[in-house]
């Protein structure tokens, strides 16, 4: 099959028009102008813009339900409501549990990465700052030790790909160590760090920020906390929630405009992502939804979002200002290559066939994962 556009956007280039050739689940060629004349299996998609299928590298759930607990129905129906707006590969995010729980979601969600529903498993806690805890169950936050940590990453049975922690905790600096050699990311999150202990985490390995801003240490001018070592440090990745609650605009433009090529947008997405307004839960913590903002029931803080990454995508451009090329980049790219994810995240050759199509507005018209059309 040929699939042809007005625009094509690649790694590091914005072809225009351009085509794909693809052979079953796989891309077999990325090419600039009209596709060959003569051939019956040409689908033309005129005047739109075929992007790599969106990575999501934080997301809770979505359609009704979440990944928590790891069951194999809920966690099907949240990816594939992510799916239909355009995401192809998921990163399932857990919040804090009670460790044996957490264990058990854990396993059930490592058994959907090994079938490829999921592209791997994002643990945020259980080893948060209890100063900035977020939506996250204050009465499971513990500090981080080598035994808890291999029995979460055993469970994973390798398909853990992110883990989010509070440096500053006692074990925190030896926790990322450990993660880094085990071949898992280490993010800074949900954290009380001054400047030079967010500096030390980075030099032990963790090259993350978790939604940079929120839930987290502020910005200040004799004090600058984590924000500041994530934005000056040449290595690391910095996720941007883009949804006009968690960030304002100018934040989020300063935050992007410092490494362009560094950030990657995240949606925190909780399973009112696509639903109405109404009483959710995240964890075990209830929470509301009231114009499309999830916040705790108890003390209103944000608990997540009710995004998708094609809203994501839209806002950042259409609202922020940010170049397209930039954006898709961190919807796609920069995700896949942070987590360590294959043959995603950019339309090239021997890549899976995961595509998204996008009108003027940048709405989605059609999503391809693995070579077949899903919407």
């Amino acid at each position: 099959m040929i699939v042809s556009a007005a625009n094509v956007i690649t790694p590091r280039r914005h072809l225009s028009p351009g085509w794909v050739e693809i052979d079953g689940p796989f891309l077999l060629s990325v090419n600039a102008g009209q596709p060959p004349s003569g051939r019956d299996d040409v689908v033309d998609l005129g005047e739109t813009t075929i992007a790599p299928g969106f990575v999501d590298a934080h997301v809770h759930g979505g359609g009704g339900t979440s990944f928590d607990g790891g069951a194999r129905e809920t966690a099907e129906t949240a990816a594939r409501t992510h799916l239909e707006s355009g995401t192809t590969s998921i990163v399932a995010s857990l919040v804090t549990d009670e460790l044996t729980a957490l264990c058990d979601s854990i396993s059930g969600l490592a058994t959907l990465a090994e079938e490829g529903t999921l592209a791997g498993i994002h643990l945020e806690g259980p080893w948060l700052s209890p100063a900035h805890p977020g939506a996250h169950a204050q009465q499971h936050l513990i500090e981080p030790n080598s035994e808890d940590l291999a029995a979460l990453l055993s469970a994973g049975r390798g398909q853990v790909r992110m883990v989010t922690l509070a440096p500053e905790l006692p074990g925190g600096l030896e926790a990322i160590k450990a993660l880094t050699e085990a071949g898992v990311v280490a993010a800074i999150g949900h954290t009380d760090a001054s400047y030079d202990i967010a500096r030390d985490a980075l030099d032990h390995g963790a090259t993350v920020g978790t939604h940079l801003f929120n839930a987290m240490r502020g910005l200040h001018h004799r004090e600058p906390g984590p924000i500041a070592a994530l934005l000056e440090h040449p290595d690391a990745v910095i996720e941007l929630i883009a949804d006009g609650t968690h960030v304002h605009p100018a934040a989020l433009r300063l935050a992007a405009v410092t490494k362009p090529q560094q950030f990657m947008l995240v949606t925190d997405a909780m399973s009112a992502a696509c639903m109405h307004d109404g009483d959710y839960t995240l964890g075990s913590l209830d929470v509301e939804v009231r114009g499309g903002v999830a916040r705790l029931t108890e003390g209103g803080a944000i608990a997540g979002s009710t995004l998708t990454m094609a809203q994501a995508v839209q806002y950042a451009v259409g609202v922020v200002g940010l170049p397209l090329a930039d954006v898709v980049r961190a919807a796609t790219t920069t995700p896949a290559e942070t987590l360590g994810l294959d043959r995603v995240g950019a339309l090239a050759p021997g890549n899976h066939a995961d595509l998204v199509v996008l009108d003027a507005s940048l709405g989605v018209q059609r999503v391809m994962r693995r070579g077949e059309w899903v919407r």
